[in-house]
């Protein structure tokens, strides 16, 4: 079956770091039943990637509504990263996340998957069991991931580098772009850290999906978040799976996943 792409739109989000108060993101929403999947990217990845496209392949092919979307400064978005800031980041996924109808799968890689949380804890402790996230697949989560995977790793060089520059550079092996670190994505990352958070009652069913192998968000901070989580969480470690986990297995286990949970929400 070949499936055509969804008309691109652009939608407005306010940005307190802009000029013009505001910035203009890219999204792809494929119309369909619920409930409905809302995809969220990497740090410094976008909305095309193998994951999210698997995804929207495979909504267009069952039926199923499917929305990906890129941050601001990221893929097709209008913006620069170095203005992005989690708390920004998050109210652009909330943005995003009021143009679906019905229930939603939330999936998110990586940042993704922080943001995912967030999103979700900020709509539980807003609308209760009336929330409208059903279900959320989380890819290698990068919990907390500005003050404990770049802030405590960094050289005390770096640290210096950073708070007199304002920004580092990065090199990373998934890009010949080197990641851009700002010390505003820092300092306001601390606004948002899950860990002191205690339990986390969000009301809806997890599955985490966790390489082995992966060197970026290591094993543990997924153990440490299934553990975190109060309710039904699902934890799933793959031997051999590395932090992208896209392999044609592990883009058949991630589909695999997101249509259990589709199946059990009522629509």
């Amino acid at each position: 079956m070949s499936v055509s792409p969804p008309p691109r739109q652009t939608l407005a989000v306010p940005h307190r770091d802009r000029d013009s108060g505001r910035v203009d993101i890219t999204l792809e929403h494929r119309p369909g039943k619920a409930p409905g999947i809302l995809w969220l990217s990497g740090f410094m990845s976008d909305m095309s990637g193998g994951k999210a496209m698997m995804l929207d392949t495979w909504a267009a092919e069952t039926g199923y509504a499917c929305t990906r979307f890129d941050y601001s400064g990221h893929g097709v978005s209008d913006g620069d990263i170095r203005d992005g800031t989690i708390g920004q980041w998050l109210s652009e996924a909330q943005a995003v996340f009021k143009t679906t109808n019905g229930p939603q799968i939330v999936v998110g890689s990586s940042m993704g998957g922080y943001l995912s949380l967030l999103m979700t804890l900020a709509e539980r402790q807003a609308q209760g069991d009336d929330s409208r996230i059903a279900g959320l697949v989380l890819i290698a989560p990068a919990v907390d991931m500005t003050e404990r995977r770049m802030w405590d790793e960094m050289r005390p060089e770096d640290r210096d580098k950073i708070q007199r520059d304002g920004f580092l550079l990065e090199p990373t092996p998934y890009s010949d772009q080197p990641y851009i670190i700002t010390h505003r994505l820092i300092e306001e990352g601390r606004r948002h850290l899950l860990k002191p958070l205690g339990p986390l009652d969000l009301g809806c069913p997890v599955h985490i999906l966790q390489g082995r192998l992966d060197e970026d968000v290591p094993p543990h901070v997924s153990t440490d978040l299934a553990a975190q989580i109060f309710g039904d969480v699902t934890l799933e470690l793959i031997s051999t799976g590395d932090h992208r986990l896209s392999r044609p297995e592990d883009l058949d286990r991630l589909v695999r996943c997101v249509a259990g949970l589709v199946s059990a929400t009522p629509s």
